[in-house]
């Protein structure tokens, strides 16, 4: 085991090596870096008509914010929202359109033809993702400051953050920060096309990775270097780092099906004849299932910040679903997260389509007959892994919840469930990446194994 994982330690030290020895991968890293920092740099420019002096101490003056709606999309943003900057809202919109135009596949069976159309079709669906992250922007952007203007943005412990409260100049903020989403979308996409890795998951990296070791450091060395606790820093650091050796040894796992192929005569060409395996990841639906559960309990703390404090309602949510420590929250976050886990995959996995793909190409699963049966198969085999999927994100998710009330945290960890899942995932998939483009310039056949590759050589 220990010597696995040294091997796979030495393999992805040399990809990254590798990586910068190569010209063109070389110029990719250099590229994405650029296009980070500019996204860094803009997270930090007020949007005018901002009392940045007034914003600042009232971020001050604020505990950390929990994983709910507000926390997630300043933690999307990497801390851009309370900040109240051009790029306030961050990719926070991009994620709410994808899954959106997702989700209404199920919905529109346009939509649905249009995914099945190939490539034509999957442009088209991204078009109408960007329009809806425009019209997602002026709704959130325009949330975002009408709660600023109120104090509810700053839990009412700070006023007079947007000193000019008329409608002009409202709308001129508000068309500030729909432009500095449609920018970040922008530079997503060009990530994408000329750096390294997915653009949109390398910013949300980014993002998330800016705030936390500062967090981090703060649980020992404390706000002035006196009220910290190493003891509670060591044992959050161990924590994480199992959690992370958990988190990377799941996504990694795959449950593989084997599917034979016949031999099919085209022409006077034969076709077919192979074996393969169809892969099922244990955690299929990512980390949808967190980000939905903690959105959806975030509604009624939002909507509890424009009642009356003194009506019980409002005491009763306050106490319960604003305190993610609380029975009631716990209980209904695991259940939510139980519920969306199955729901997304039903929606992201189609047993009919796979097994009829399959029966198309003259595919079967060994034992098990072609079409209904193989489609029956498949879906008993997802419930199963699904099952193990959902107590893995339980686990996860929790783990922040459990560490607060066992060392009794004042402030909130720099991880939780939806942290630690998107660091691990994205670092995963760009090193995936990294090593696939880097094969591409190594030509070096079995003559030369064992010698190092020089470029053109």
């Amino acid at each position: 085991m220990r010597g696995r994982a040294r091997r796979w330690k030495e393999s992805q030290l040399r990809t990254l090596i590798q990586a910068f020895k190569t010209k063109e991968l070389r110029n990719k890293i250099l590229f994405t870096l650029g296009i980070i920092i500019i996204y860094r740099v803009g997270s930090f420019v007020p949007t005018p008509g901002v009392d940045y002096t007034v914003v600042q101490q009232c971020v001050g003056k604020m505990s950390s914010t929990s994983e709910n709606f507000i926390g997630l999309v300043n933690l999307f943003s990497g801390g851009a929202m309370l900040q109240l900057s051009i790029f306030a809202l961050g990719v926070m919109p991009y994620i709410t359109a994808s899954i959106v135009i997702q989700l209404l596949r199920v919905v529109i069976p346009r939509f649905e033809a249009l995914h099945k159309e190939g490539q034509s079709g999957e442009a088209k669906l991204t078009q109408y993702t960007r329009y809806l992250t425009i019209g997602l922007a002026v709704l959130q952007s325009t949330t975002i400051l009408v709660t600023a203007r109120s104090g509810a943005l700053f839990n009412y412990q700070c006023s007079q953050v947007v000193p000019d409260g008329s409608v002009w100049n409202l709308l001129v903020m508000v068309l500030i920060m729909t432009g500095g989403t449609g920018l970040i979308m922008w530079m997503a996409e060009l990530i994408t096309d000329k750096g390294l890795g997915q653009g949109m998951s390398i910013l949300i990296f980014m993002s998330i990775c800016s705030g936390f070791l500062p967090q981090l450091w703060e649980i020992g060395w404390g706000t002035k270097g006196t009220d910290g606790n190493w003891g509670k820093f060591a044992t959050v650091v161990g924590v994480l780092l199992v959690i992370m050796i958990l988190v990377v040894y799941v996504e990694l796992s795959q449950r593989r099906i084997p599917v034979q192929y016949t031999r099919r005569m085209i022409g006077r060409k034969m076709y077919g004849g192979s074996s393969t395996y169809l892969p099922l990841k244990i955690n299929m639906s990512g980390v949808i299932p967190p980000i939905f559960a903690s959105s959806i309990l975030a509604i009624p703390t939002l909507i509890a910040q424009f009642g009356n404090s003194d009506q019980s309602w409002v005491k009763w949510i306050n106490s319960n679903l604003a305190n993610t420590t609380s029975v009631w929250y716990i209980a209904l976050y695991a259940l939510m997260i139980v519920f969306f886990c199955f729901f997304y995959t039903e929606i992201t996995f189609n047993p009919d389509e796979t097994a009829d793909n399959m029966k198309q190409y003259g595919g079967f699963i060994p034992g098990i007959r072609a079409g209904s049966a193989t489609s029956r198969y498949l879906n008993y085999v997802m419930n199963r892994l699904n099952t193990v999927g959902a107590v893995y994100l339980l686990f996860v998710a929790l783990i922040p919840t459990v560490l607060i009330m066992a060392l009794n945290l004042n402030t909130k960890l720099p991880f939780g469930g939806t942290t630690i899942l998107i660091i691990a995932g994205v670092g995963l998939d760009t090193l995936r990446q990294a090593k696939a483009q880097t094969e591409q310039f190594q030509y070096a056949g079995f003559l030369f194994e064992g010698t190092d590759h020089q470029e053109g050589k």
